[in-house]
C-alpha cells in the first residue's frame, strides 16, 4: 500500500471512523491492488463527505464544499483544461497572486508544482469531493466543446459551406449563451458583461461588486453571439451605431430570472451588459435592508407622511431599486393608489400600477407623469429623475398632495439638494417638496463561518477615519480569512451602507439661499445624520464588514 496514504486512514480513525473497518479496508487495497480510496468507498466504509473531511484534517488545510459554493469562474479558467484533466484539479478562487486550488489528494505535489507553472501564482490547496470535481470537469469539457462548435460553425458560414443561418447551425451558440447565463445567476452576479477587443471578446461577471473575467471568445464568432442575445432580448439585430436596451426572461432551474439588456457601440463592436434582476434571491422588506435602528427610524418617517418627495440617491448598482421597491412594499394597501414609471420595469410587484418607458413611442417620464397625476394616484414612483423636465412635475407632484418616491444619481444626500437646483428647479420650491434624502453604497459582507477578530491598532482606526466622539472603538474589529462557505474569499453577500437627510427647517432654510453641499452636510451632522463611513464603521464594529472594505465603497 501507497505509504501517503497513512496519514489519511490516521485522520479517518480520528474522526471517529471505526479503526477495524479502516485497517480492514486498507489490507483489502493491499491485497487487490485497488486503491484505497476506491475500497473506502465502494465498501461502504465512509462516505464521501468523511473522507473529504478526513484528508483536510491529514494535511492541516480546509475543505470547500462544492454543493454550497460555486468555483470563481475567472478561477476556474485560470488553470488550462490539460492541467484541470491531467490532475483533477479546480481553480476555486484568485485574490492577491494566490489561487486557491480545489484538490481530492492533498499529497499529490506533482498536481500543485504544474498549477504552480501554469498559472504563475501562489497555490493554496483546499481539499474537495471528488464527485464535484468530476461533475465540474464534465461541464468545463461542454463548455470547451460548445465554443469549438460555435468557431467551426462560423468558419462554415463565412466560407459558404452553410448558406442558410438556421437552429443546427445556432444550436452551440444558444447552448453557449444559456450557459453564460445560468452560470451569472448561480454565481450570485449582478451584470454579465461581454466585451469586445481588438483579438476576441471578454466575458466578465460582477459579483458582489467586483468584475471577475470567466471567458474569451474567439472574435469568429463575436457577431454570432451578439445577434442572439440582440435576438433574445428583442431588439433590433441590424442596427449597430446606436444604443439599445431590450430585456430577456430565462427559465433557470425552475424558476424564472429577467435581464436587463443594454448594447453600447465601442470601436471594436458591440459590447453588451446584462443587469440580472433575480428577485428570488431578494428580500423586499424595508426591516432586512440592513437599516441601523436609528436611520430606519428616520427613513420609515419620511415614507409614513402622505405627501411629500424621498430620493434616494447613490452610484449604478448601489441597491436604490431594490431600496424603493422594498419601500414600496411597506406603503402598497388596498386602500392606496400605487403608480410607477420605470426604464425598464425591474421586477414586477403585486397589486402595484406599473408603467413602462418607451422612448421611440414617445412615452419619455416627462410625457407620462401628467397622465399619471391625472390617474388618481397616492403615490408614484419615478424611476429616475434625469432632466428638468421630470424634476418640474415630481417637484409639482409632491406639493399637489402625493408622495413622489425617485432616484438621483449623486454622491451623498447634500449632494441630491444642489442637484436639483442645478436642473433649473427654484430654491424655495426644493426646499418645500422635499422631505428626506437617502443615500447608499453596498458592500461586501464578511463571511459568517470563517470572519477573524482582531485588535485594531490606533494606526489603522484613524487611517480610516474612525468616529472617535460619536462611536466607540470595540474591543475586536473583525477581518476576512476563507473557507468553503465563501469560496476562500472571506466575504459572502453584500450590505447596505446609509445615511439619512431629513429635510429639517434649517436645511430648508440652506436650501432656499444656495447654500452648498458642504454647507448643508453640516448642518446635517449636527442634526443627528450619520454619514456612509460612519454607518460602514458601525457595521464592521457590529462584525458585518471590515474596515478596508468600508473605505473601498464610502469615500
Amino acid at each position: 500500500m501507497d505509504q501517503t496514504f497513512r496519514p489519511l486512514l490516521d485522520a479517518l480513525k480520528q474522526i471517529g471512523i471505526d479503526p477495524q473497518a479502516v485497517d480492514a479496508a486498507a489490507g483489502e487495497a493491499q491485497r487487490s491492488g485497488r486503491s484505497v480510496r476506491a475500497v473506502l468507498i465502494n465498501d461502504q466504509v465512509v462516505t464521501e463527505e468523511q473522507l473529504t473531511q478526513a484528508a483536510a484534517l491529514a494535511f492541516g488545510i480546509n475543505t470547500v464544499d462544492l454543493v454550497s459554493f460555486t468555483p470563481d469562474p475567472a478561477a476556474l479558467k485560470k488553470i488550462p483544461l490539460s492541467v484541470v484533466l491531467r490532475h483533477r484539479v479546480l481553480g476555486i478562487s484568485m485574490a492577491d497572486g494566490e489561487i486557491v486550488v480545489g484538490v481530492t489528494d492533498p499529497g499529490d505535489v506533482v498536481a500543485l508544482d504544474d498549477v504552480r507553472a501554469a498559472t504563475g501564482m501562489t497555490v493554496r490547496p483546499v481539499v474537495v469531493a471528488r464527485s464535484e470535481v468530476r461533475r465540474i470537469i464534465e461541464k468545463l469539457q461542454r463548455e470547451s466543446s460548445d465554443l469549438g462548435e460555435m468557431v467551426d460553425a462560423e468558419a462554415e458560414a463565412q466560407s459558404g459551406m452553410a448558406a442558410q443561418a438556421n437552429s443546427a447551425d445556432d444550436a452551440p451558440i444558444v447552448r453557449y449563451v444559456n450557459n453564460l447565463i445560468e452560470q451569472a445567476v448561480m454565481n450570485r452576479a449582478s451584470d454579465l458583461h461581454l466585451e469586445p477587443t481588438e483579438d476576441d471578446m471578454r466575458v466578465r461577471y460582477r459579483i458582489d461588486g467586483v468584475l471577475h473575467e470567466v471567458d474569451l471568445v474567439p472574435k469568429g464568432v463575436m457577431a454570432a453571439l451578439t445577434s442572439r442575445i440582440k435576438i433574445m432580448s428583442g431588439v433590433d439585430i441590424t442596427e449597430k451605431r446606436v444604443p439599445q436596451n431590450g430585456r430577456i426572461t430565462a427559465l433557470i432551474r425552475d424558476r424564472t430570472v429577467d435581464l436587463r439588456t443594454a448594447t453600447l457601440p465601442t470601436v471594436w463592436g458591440e459590447k453588451l451588459v446584462l443587469r440580472v434582476l433575480d428577485t428570488g434571491g431578494i428580500d423586499l422588506d424595508v426591516n432586512k435592508l440592513g437599516f441601523s435602528q436609528h436611520n430606519l427610524d428616520r427613513f420609515s418617517a419620511s415614507f409614513s407622511k402622505p405627501h411629500g418627495m424621498l430620493l434616494v440617491t447613490g452610484p449604478t448598482g448601489s441597491g436604490k431599486s431594490t431600496t424603493l421597491y422594498a419601500t414600496l412594499g411597506k406603503i402598497s394597501k388596498p386602500e392606496v393608489n400605487v403608480i410607477t414609471v420605470e426604464d425598464p420595469v425591474e421586477y414586477r410587484l403585486r397589486g402595484v400600477n406599473q408603467v413602462q418607458v418607451n422612448a421611440k413611442a414617445g412615452l419619455t417620464f416627462a410625457a407620462v407623469l401628467p397622465a399619471i397625476l391625472r390617474s388618481d394616484p397616492d403615490v408614484v414612483l419615478i424611476g429616475e429623475i434625469r432632466d428638468g423636465n421630470t424634476a418640474q412635475i415630481a417637484v409639482e407632484a409632491s406639493l399637489t398632495g402625493h408622495l413622489v418616491l425617485s432616484t438621483l444619481h449623486t454622491n451623498d444626500a447634500p449632494g441630491a439638494v444642489t442637484r436639483l437646483t442645478e436642473m433649473g428647479i427654484e430654491p424655495f420650491l426644493v426646499g418645500s417638496s422635499l422631505d428626506c434624502v437617502l443615500a447608499q453604497r453596498l458592500s461586501r459582507r464578511l463571511c459568517d463561518w470563517c470572519k477573524e477578530a482582531y485588535v485594531p491598532t490606533e494606526e489603522e482606526l484613524v487611517g480610516a477615519r474612525w468616529p472617535f466622539e460619536d462611536l466607540a472603538v470595540p474591543e475586536a474589529l473583525y477581518r476576512p480569512v476563507g473557507c468553503r462557505n465563501c469560496a476562500n474569499t472571506g466575504y459572502r453577500g453584500r450590505i447596505a451602507l446609509h445615511e439619512v437627510m431629513p429635510i429639517s427647517p434649517e436645511i430648508e432654510a440652506l436650501t432656499i439661499r444656495r447654500a452648498s453641499a458642504g454647507e448643508i452636510r453640516e448642518v446635517a451632522v449636527y442634526q443627528g445624520m450619520y454619514d456612509l463611513r460612519a454607518d460602514g464603521l458601525a457595521k464592521a464594529s457590529g462584525g458585518l464588514t471590515s474596515v478596508r472594505e468600508v473605505s473601498r465603497v464610502a469615500i
